[in-house]
């Protein structure tokens, strides 16, 4: 520990940086005990210090006692019931015998990573009612270690430091713009004595930026902003001048999107940043009249210096973004073989359904091909990389609807991928998944919920059986092993459906991932080859990770089924199997025998719904109301997944009272379920109930066929 200490303190520079605003520069002290840049930059070993495992984001662990040969024999070590029912998508982290991890709801926990005795528990008290400016679920991807303290970005804009032995708050400090756009999901990233973090908020009237916060006082170094502000204001920096002029009409009225949701990836060996930004806000550009150009920096992978958050370099991977195909996938450093020579990349398996390698330092576009079905656009230009995007794709210019694959939930989203440097291979938890596009030619700006004007309720899945099957049919997922330097597929595993777990690959020829089914499974890294399973009770979204103590290896993963896939996409979410949330953290070594409870009987939900007394009319409004303000948590033609309550089955649809009582008077904001008072009014009400009455019957009819 003396040398690392020695070298960190020798490494450390002055860091001068300006924030956007101007202020005076300011230094970030680098660490030299508890967790050190140095140690940060060695990546992983018998620790795993950082979401990504290290620097470069690789996910891979160079420990061989768990292997191909004998991971057949690992079973549990132990576990821990976790205290909250939502998704949970993060990566625990593990130092000096302590393993952390955060859980929905932002929510902070530190365990003896040999026994599983809780150490500590953090709550920062996160409002119910911030459910209302996210997208999807209270999900929080993890922590970051430095020094002595554990930094945790919560639901509702705050980041925190907690001190690493007792989690008592060291310092908080509010990060997004305000309560009403932003929200935070996403795991902080460490640079140079500098806790990085973004937010997200492109569904509603967010401007996306990505920030820096000195990592003991709490205060901003620099900000960076995404995409530009109102030009009356004048704009930050040149970068910021340079992206206006890819806008039209009044973009900065619906804040413009772009968020830094989760990607954020630093290398020391550039001292750069990199990070994803997301849609442009609204999808639809007649909205906001912001016309076809590249409305950058959406959907971009953006460089900036580590030091000053001053612009580097920018890739844009979906120009005029109308698909919600954010960018924000994990961001992947290494060195490659290009063109017979050793060159630093930087690596992206987006939304939109193309592996791309750039140039780490410069950006320049070396490869990409297609790793999913895409139809949205005819390839990328073999020089710049720019996608071909098809005339019938611009959904808004056509009027007509449009099947967009990948869809909204994209061929790669935000579960970690795994590259091995021993097999050369990218694991990517990949899916197969459409979207109907439609513009909504009556759209209207409102202050809660979503703003992308798109017509969901003329495209929600009808209750067809025919038409049912078919969208089932189509929608699956894989585990993919993906060649960067060739740009081509090496082997995959099906899945029966989506939004599988995120992957950790190790040097002892394996690959874990749990499924979205509820198993947790190691591959061979080489060849595909299913080698073990434990079967979890509960859907897996996470990634796993590994870590050594006294000579044993461990591999670690959080079970708690939920995230968009579960909430979204209504009937289309259960295509894995029936799944419902136990949310658990799970510990695994070789040769132990760990039981867990018997899982509690799921129990079938059966239709008994009031009799339909509305109108067509009413049906007609309701279901415009429920797609634009009710499906982003109750689903798709009103049918949810696990997590949010399926309204068909509800007994308050009984009564006209009740409805408006939630509806408009927010009875259960405590809940999430805030008072939409301000953009639906009693009659509103009164016609999402008929709607809802309309579809459940309309349901009990189709099972009884």
């Amino acid at each position: 520990m003396a040398n690392r200490n020695w070298i960190a303190t020798l490494t450390a520079l002055a860091l001068a940086a300006c924030n956007s605003a101007g202020d005076a520069p300011t230094q970030s002290a680098l660490a030299t005990t508890g967790v050190t840049d140095a140690m940060l930059a060695a990546g992983v070993g018998d620790e795993w210090l950082s979401y990504g495992g290290g620097y470069d984001e690789q996910r891979f662990s160079p420990l061989t006692q768990i292997s191909d040969q004998n991971v057949g024999e690992l079973g549990l070590a132990w576990f821990a019931d976790l205290d909250t029912a939502r998704g949970q998508e993060a990566t625990p982290l593990m130092h000096d015998g302590t393993l952390y991890v955060s859980t929905a709801w932002s929510m902070v926990k530190a365990y003896d990573a040999k026994t599983g005795a809780l150490k500590w528990s953090y709550d920062p008290q996160v409002p119910r009612e911030t459910l209302v400016r996210v997208c999807c679920d209270a999900v929080n991807r993890g922590v970051a270690l430095y020094g002595d303290k554990v930094y945790v970005a919560t639901l509702d804009g705050r980041l925190v430091a907690l001190d690493m032995k007792t989690g008592k708050e060291a310092w908080s400090k509010m990060t997004v713009p305000d309560q009403e756009s932003y929200a935070i999901t996403g795991a902080p990233r460490i640079a140079k004595g500098k806790v990085l973090i973004g937010s997200a908020g492109s569904e509603y009237r967010a401007r996306g930026y990505i920030s820096a916060y000195d990592a003991q006082t709490g205060e901003m170094v620099w900000r960076f902003h995404t995409v530009p502000g109102n030009p009356r204001d004048g704009f930050e920096n040149d970068a910021m001048a340079r992206a206006a002029k890819t806008w039209e009409g009044k973009w900065w009225e619906f804040g413009g999107g772009g968020t830094v949701w989760d990607s954020i990836t630093y290398d020391p060996g550039t001292n750069l940043v990199y990070f994803g930004t997301g849609n442009a806000e609204p999808w639809n550009p007649k909205t906001n009249d912001r016309g076809l150009g590249d409305a950058l920096y959406t959907s971009s992978i953006v460089a900036v210096n580590a030091d000053t958050g001053e612009y580097a370099w920018h890739f844009q991977e979906t120009p005029e973004d109308r698909w919600d195909f954010d960018s924000n996938s994990q961001i992947t450093i290494a060195n490659l073989d290009v063109d017979g020579a050793q060159r630093r990349v930087v690596m992206h398996a987006p939304k939109n359904g193309f592996y791309y390698v750039l140039d780490a330092k410069t950006g320049k576009f070396l490869s990409g091909e297609p790793f999913a079905p895409v139809n949205w656009a005819d390839g990328l230009d073999p020089v710049t990389g720019r996608p071909n995007i098809r005339p019938e794709a611009r959904y808004e210019q056509t009027g007509e609807m449009f099947l967009g694959t990948p869809g909204l939930y994209g061929a790669h989203t935000w579960h970690p991928m795994s590259f091995s440097p021993n097999t050369g291979l990218m694991y990517i938890p990949a899916n197969n998944t459409a979207q109907p596009y439609l513009a909504d030619e009556n759209f209207e700006g409102s202050d809660i919920g979503g703003q992308m004007g798109i017509d969901g309720a003329s495209v929600s899945l009808p209750a067809d059986k025919k038409a049912r099957a078919d969208a089932m049919a189509a929608t699956t997922g894989h585990l993919l092993a993906w060649d960067p330097v060739t740009q081509t597929e090496k082997w995959r595993v099906e899945y029966p459906g989506p939004s599988n777990g995120g992957t950790m690959s190790t040097a002892g020829n394996l690959v874990f991932q749990g499924t979205a089914g509820g198993e947790f499974r190691a591959y061979s890294a080489d060849a595909g080859k299913q080698l073990w399973s434990f079967p979890a009770q509960t859907g897996i979204i996470a990634a796993p990770m590994t870590y050594a103590i006294d000579g044993e290896q461990y591999v670690a993963i959080l079970a708690g089924w939920g995230g968009l896939w579960d909430i979204y996409p209504g009937l289309l979410s259960g295509k894995s199997g029936p799944m419902r949330n136990i949310s658990r953290l799970l510990v695994f070594k070789l040769g132990a025998n760990g039981k867990l409870p018997p899982a509690p009987p799921m129990n079938k939900m059966v239709l008994d719904p009031p009799p339909f007394t509305g109108t067509q009319k009413q049906v007609d409004q309701g279901k415009a109301l429920f797609a634009r303000y009710c499906s982003g948590c109750h689903g798709d033609a009103a049918i949810s997944g696990a997590l949010n309550p399926d309204l068909r089955h509800s007994g308050a649809i009984a009564s006209a009272d009740t409805i408006k009582a939630v509806v408009l008077d927010g009875a259960l904001k405590h809940n999430g379920m805030v008072s939409f008072k301000s953009a639906v009014k009693a009659a509103d009400a009164e016609a999402i109930r008929q709607y809802l009455i309309k579809r459940a019957n309309e349901d009990k009819a189709l099972e009884g066929t």
